[in-house]
């Protein structure tokens, strides 16, 4: 049952990757070359969080994008009124699948991980 859930969160996380560099390709390299929006993409810590800013500013909801732009640490993180100002509906689906499944796989590895550590896989 183990090797069948990681293999599921694998192949999550594989269609995660793909959808990271098309939303990148797609969405956020507009979003860079654009002046209105090229500094309200949120910091980026290394190479491409600037995406992961972006997906998370389209897929959470208004008010939780809001919580985190008027926090102390809102330099981090995209401005969702700009970001979704300047995306259509496709930009809006692609990044939305692309952070759900980035989740769905962090949080499926992290549990699995959790769960065989306390020995629920051991037979």
């Amino acid at each position: 049952m183990f090797s069948l859930l990681l293999a599921i969160a694998a192949i999550i996380g594989f269609f995660a990757i793909i959808l990271f560099v098309l939303f990148g390709q797609i969405t956020v390299r507009k979003l860079r070359k654009n002046p209105k929006t090229k500094e309200a993409l949120g910091s980026e810590l290394v190479s491409g969080w600037d995406i992961l800013n972006v997906a998370k500013a389209i897929a959470l909801p208004r008010a939780w994008s809001k919580r985190f732009e008027n926090s102390p640490l809102s330099f981090m993180y995209a401005n969702s009124t700009l970001v979704l100002k300047h995306t259509n509906k496709l930009d809006r689906f692609l990044g939305g699948v692309f952070f759900l499944c980035w989740m769905v796989s962090g949080l499926m590895f992290f549990s699995l991980m959790l769960l065989d550590l306390l020995g629920v896989f051991t037979n």
